[in-house]
């Protein structure tokens, strides 16, 4: 069998190459799209990408990911990330398990060589869309709860727990009877979302820079009872 002319060139070395580079990117083909058409047919890879089941489980994946993760973009495909302290087995086996259910594929999970960190991550097209999360960095975007979150007090607990998960912590000094249940970001939207949803559940927050909290010892416990604190199964 005759070599192929084009092996061992690169449209960087080759003007021929270079010529049907720049024709497959106007046509916005790629080097695997007939492999991607065909493994479509066959039902392998999606070809549809349908809006998410608005239920708990969505409600609390949106909440994690405001809190700890990150959509990223790529030519053909997006990723999302959230990030888990490799520790907290409880919280990865949750978080790969709800994003499992959602997008009916495994996720992947990369533990980092120079942290005591973990990342929970799958690839998928129009992710961003389908959570209604933008691309990049969140610090400064406007987050809005979304209206079906709102009106039923079991979702709206999901997307604070889903929140408090990634964002929140407890502690406590019994010496002077301080307690504290916190939720901390630099998004003042999210701590708009986190100051508002826990007033709708009936607590009293209290709001100072970057932060939410709640002090009453009994509001504190029952909070974090609500929300199912660090409670895994």
């Amino acid at each position: 069998m005759p070599s192929n002319w084009i092996k061992g060139f690169t449209k960087h070395t080759h003007p021929s190459v270079l010529k049907i580079s720049e024709t497959m990117k106007h046509k916005k083909l790629d080097n695997f799209y007939h492999w991607r058409e065909e493994a479509k047919k066959k039902g392998l890879i999606k070809s549809h990408y349908p809006s998410f089941n608005k239920d708990g489980d969505f409600a609390e994946l949106l909440g994690v990911v405001y809190g700890d993760g990150n959509i990223e973009k790529f030519p053909n495909t997006e990723r999302l990330v959230i990030a888990a302290n490799s520790n907290n087995t409880g919280f990865i086996s949750r978080y790969a398990d709800i994003v499992q259910k959602i997008f009916n594929k495994k996720p992947t999970l990369i533990r980092s060589r120079v942290a005591n960190s973990l990342r929970i991550s799958i690839y998928e097209n129009h992710i961003s869309k389908r959570l209604g999360i933008p691309t990049g960095n969140k610090k400064d975007i406007i987050i809005v709860v979304p209206i079906w979150i709102k009106k039923e007090r079991y979702l709206l607990k999901r997307f604070l727990r889903g929140l408090y998960e990634a964002e929140g912590s407890f502690c406590v000094h019994k010496p002077t009877s301080t307690y504290k249940f916190l939720f901390k970001n630099t998004n003042r939207y999210l701590l708009d979302a986190v100051q508002n949803g826990l007033i709708m559940l009936g607590f009293h927050p209290h709001r100072s820079t970057n932060q939410i909290q709640i002090s009453r010892k009994r509001e504190v416990y029952d909070c974090m009872e609500l929300l199912e604190f660090r409670k895994y199964k």
